[in-house]
């Protein structure tokens, strides 16, 4: 199951890949919805092999997660897999300059199932598809949003 969207923001390249490389405003953006986080690695030096134990509620029911940077390419990508829950996935995260004041975000969230309990609630989220991708493409245009607010209050 595939959820995807592009955001345009009017801020440089490197700022926008600053905001997202930011890992402990992610971090407590998390722990403020009730995730608890627990960070394996340096933040100050990502490509190292950053990691995560992430521990939530969904539908009534406490998961685990093992969130990991795959990919970190300064300024362009950066890839989260995580495995969990009977679930695999992944986030592909890229960034395109479409002008020097202008970048373009793409986010692309993959989920995997892996066994009979993931199946199951892959099929489950298939059934409300359209709601789902409606709040993806909504949080992905709040942090849109917030990276143009904090871009042009540096400025």
């Amino acid at each position: 199951m595939d959820f995807s969207s592009k955001e345009d923001i009017d801020a440089p390249i490197a700022e926008v890949f600053r905001s997202i490389a930011d890992f402990e405003n992610m971090e407590r953006m998390a722990l403020r919805r009730g995730v608890d986080v627990q960070r394996m690695g340096d933040v100050h030096h990502p490509e190292n092999g950053l990691a995560w134990e992430i521990e939530f509620q969904f539908r009534g029911k406490k998961r685990n997660l093992h969130l990991s940077l795959s990919t970190y390419e300064p300024v362009t990508q950066m890839v989260l897999t995580g495995t969990g829950s009977g679930l695999d996935g992944a986030m592909d995260i890229e960034l395109l300059a479409l002008s020097p004041q202008r970048t373009r975000l793409s986010v692309t969230l993959s989920l995997t199932p892996k066994t009979l309990s993931g199946r199951l609630m892959v099929q489950s989220l298939k059934l409300a598809r359209s709601k789902l991708n409606r709040g993806f493409k909504k949080r992905v245009s709040e942090f849109a949003k917030q990276t143009e607010d904090r871009v042009g209050r540096s400025a």
